[in-house]
């Protein structure tokens, strides 16, 4: 039993919160901005719970899409369905159960917010099936991970304003900055496999591009807080952004699996950071 339950968690990934982190902070800066620093207590254990819950939702339907090609990749060669510690109908399974759990913590909601987690439901179904279709798996994930911003504007406001679209693109260009380096990981592997991805589609122009992507990033997120007149503290926050990219770019340069990777967790300490300095912007 304990051992079944150890395979179920690292399916979720529950022992690595790295994605989970990742999709959290957009989605705390959503909140902040869309209250005005005051967010309702409720809406903050829904959303935090909700990104828990969707977080291992996709991990658990890329896992048994990635079922038979897992194993000859050497990063996740050892996950539960590629070893058989879990089998595909315990997974299908726990996917339904987990969805269910998502979809349930937005009933509470309003419709305009069930509406954008239904969509977010498929597309994070649709999303492992993307690196057999095309070389953009990573637009996409973007476009999915970025769900969580106009569904937090939308609690708060009853509404979707424009300004709202800001953090959205931000957080898209962001997403897909980062995913490519994680993409730039697995390269060789995905060759070789029939995957793709960003990382294989941008080529030996992967470290420029992902720089553009990082600066359109910036830009966005520069405006979101403007749009919604923030002060100093927010923008120190683009400041740090700025470095921790010039700082992920060095790391990249080289092109080496266990430096792309380095540079790819980094991005958690980029939107902790930022965050942060949002907070601090409001309070202080």
């Amino acid at each position: 039993m304990n051992q079944k339950f150890d395979a179920y968690v690292r399916l979720m990934r529950m022992d690595r919160p790295i994605g989970t982190l990742l999709l959290l902070w957009p989605c705390l800066m959503s909140l902040w901005l869309a209250s005005d620093g005051i967010p309702q207590w409720h809406l903050l254990v829904i959303f935090i719970l909700g990104v828990v819950v969707m977080r291992a939702c996709g991990c658990v339907i890329n896992d048994f899409a990635d079922r038979k090609v897992d194993g000859k990749i050497e990063r996740t060669k050892g996950r539960p369905l590629a070893t058989g510690e879990v089998s595909s109908r315990e997974a299908l399974g726990l996917f339904g159960v987990l969805t269910f759990i998502a979809f349930t913590l937005v009933l509470f909601l309003n419709k305009t917010v069930i509406l954008l987690s239904v969509v977010g439901i498929i597309f994070t179904t649709l999303y492992p099936f993307m690196k057999r279709w095309t070389h953009l798996p990573q637009v996409f994930l973007g476009i999915t991970w970025s769900l969580s911003i106009p569904m937090a504007y939308a609690a708060v406001n009853e509404q979707l304003p424009v300004i709202a679209w800001w953090l959205y693109f931000g957080n898209l260009f962001w997403t897909i900055a980062y995913d490519t380096m994680y993409g730039m990981v697995d390269r060789e592997d995905d060759l070789k496999a029939g995957v793709k991805s960003t990382a294989i589609l941008f080529g030996r122009f992967d470290t420029q591009i992902i720089g553009f992507f990082q600066f359109l990033a910036l830009a966005c997120f520069t405006m979101a807080g403007l749009s919604h007149d923030r002060g100093v503290a927010y923008i120190v926050g683009m400041l740090m952004f700025v470095g921790f990219a010039i700082y992920q770019q060095n790391l990249i340069k080289r092109k080496q699996r266990q430096d792309c990777f380095k540079a790819f967790l980094n991005n958690n300490r980029v939107g902790a950071i930022i965050f942060a300095c949002l907070v601090i912007d409001y309070y202080f």
